[in-house]
């Protein structure tokens, strides 16, 4: 399987300059990593980005995360691997994510304010520009169809 065309971020290097500038801003928010790879990887499977599943299952792995834990991470709900604050985090990935499936808010108070029993205000923004950059990422590659295992240096 072939990509139809090189990702756009590299064919227009102003925007890979532009998503360098916001991954450094999203690391300073503090927001573990683990944690960014999961909401990722969520955001991911809902939007079958089958490029962004697949490196966010390489970088959970890489980072020591339990197989358990990265496969149960499609029903978090009905699994006790994942702590509160993850949870809160699933919750808003999955929201976010699925906006056109809402009637209502996007982001109710009640789950606003579970995700901000568990994150302070610089881990909030970290935890919200990730999921907005993965569907992001998840638009363009699945409109370019880029194949799981494709790597960006």
């Amino acid at each position: 399987m072939q990509a139809r065309m090189k990702n756009p971020a590299f064919v227009l290097p102003g925007a890979m300059k532009g998503i360098g500038t916001l991954f450094q801003a999203i690391g300073e928010g503090g927001l573990p990593q683990d944690l960014a790879e999961f909401v990722g990887l969520r955001a991911s499977q809902i939007n079958g980005c089958g490029a962004c599943v697949h490196g966010h299952t390489e970088n959970l792995r890489k980072a020591g995360v339990s197989e358990e834990r990265i496969a149960a991470v499609a029903a978090w709900r009905h699994a006790p691997f994942f702590s509160d604050a993850e949870r809160a985090a699933l919750r808003l990935a999955e929201a976010m994510t699925r906006l056109a499936d809402l009637s209502g808010e996007s982001v109710p108070d009640a789950l606003w304010d579970e995700v901000a029993d568990h994150f302070d205000e610089k881990e909030l923004s970290g935890l919200i520009l990730t999921i907005a950059v993965t569907n992001l990422f998840n638009r363009i590659n699945t409109t370019i169809q880029e194949p799981a295992g494709t790597t960006w240096a």
